[in-house]
């Protein structure tokens, strides 16, 4: 049964594509521009699996390159929809790339789904969606709050986008999975998150400046009402989030979803400040990192954890990863790229 991921070079794209090959249900199709990633990841999924994944280099928001994808596949049962821009900062300063990327993506692969007959579809939406709550932790029934970034709101958009589809379309199918904050790197330690010069999420930064590519970090905000002044988040090892997709996949193809369109939350049920996450660095690895105390940065929230009981209930899934090997599979990847830089 062939799944075609969009954006299957990225982070969670590619761990994914790994755990589809490991656990041998379906066959996966890999398509991504490689703008925010890089082709040999292709080559990173085959040294791990030993398959070689076929793959598209192309900009799905271009509908004819990606239509074609289909008429080469006629046989593609469903779509992991990975690919959007997600970096907070940089959806504040260009908002308008950030609406014409995510949502011009979205509307393809849905018109995909209606024109090739493909009825399964799982999309990749964020925590983000729910804005600054005053309840935690969150489940699937807490309402959409106020985007504090264009980011989220594609993702609002988004999730909106695939209900109205749902409605009008009965044989369509979809699971929208609410990630939380997917940190660590595969066992192996050979496939990992790749970041640009200055990356935006907590665990590479930390990564980058313990190996010394950075030189220092800061925390941004000191004076949130958590237990330590900084933000908290609630971290999933990526694998987690990567089995949660074949998990979904199989909820659907089984028949088990109780209506066309479901939405899971993809947490642990707790949270970790930003500075817990540097002690959990500096006690794990024994490397002491070089960090700041900033202000707080436009776009970010205090905090934000999951109840997953849903996912864990009618998905069978949950966290097997603790946050020592969060952090030990991360920094191994680090080591790695040094290595072979």
């Amino acid at each position: 049964m062939k799944v075609l991921i969009t954006g299957g070079t990225g982070y969670i794209g590619s761990h994914t594509i790994i755990e589809m090959i490991e656990t041998g249900k379906f066959t996966p199709v890999c398509v991504d521009s490689c703008e925010r990633s890089t082709p040999e990841t292709i080559d990173r999924i085959e040294k791990i699996t030993g398959v070689r994944v076929p793959f598209y280099q192309l900009n799905i928001c271009n509908k004819e390159s990606f239509f074609k994808i289909f008429e080469e596949n006629k046989d593609i049962i469903g779509i992991i929809h990975f690919a959007a821009y997600k970096c907070v900062p940089e959806s504040v300063e260009k908002p308008l790339e950030y609406y014409r990327n995510n949502l011009q993506s979205l509307e393809n692969v849905l018109e995909a789904c209606l024109k090739y007959n493909v009825s399964n579809l799982i999309f990749s939406s964020s925590c983000s969606i729910y804005g600054e709550v005053e309840q935690l932790p969150v489940n699937e029934d807490t309402p959409m709050g106020v985007p504090f970034c264009p980011y989220a709101h594609t993702k609002q958009i988004g999730e909106e986008m695939i209900k109205f589809f749902a409605q009008v379309n009965p044989q369509f199918n979809a699971v929208i999975l609410r990630y939380f904050n997917p940190v660590g790197a595969h066992s192996s330690g050979l496939n990992g998150e790749l970041s640009p010069d200055k990356p935006n999420n907590l665990m590479p930064i930390i990564t980058q400046v313990g190996i010394g590519k950075m030189e220092k970090m800061t925390v941004f905000g000191t004076d949130y009402h958590t237990r330590d002044g900084s933000c908290i988040r609630d971290y999933v090892h990526v694998s987690d989030i990567a089995d949660a997709h074949i998990k979904a996949l199989e909820f659907l193809m089984e028949k088990r979803n109780g209506t066309n369109c479901e939405v899971f939350n993809l947490g642990s049920g707790s949270g970790v400040s930003v500075l817990e996450m540097i002690n959990a660095f500096e006690e794990t690895t024994g490397v002491k990192l070089n960090y700041t105390l900033g202000a707080r940065r436009t776009g970010d929230i205090p905090a934000i954890y999951s109840d997953s009981a849903r996912a864990s209930n009618l998905l069978h899934w949950q966290c097997k990863k603790n946050i020592v090997e969060m952090v030990k599979s991360a920094w191994k990847w680090e080591q790695n790229l040094v290595i072979n830089d």
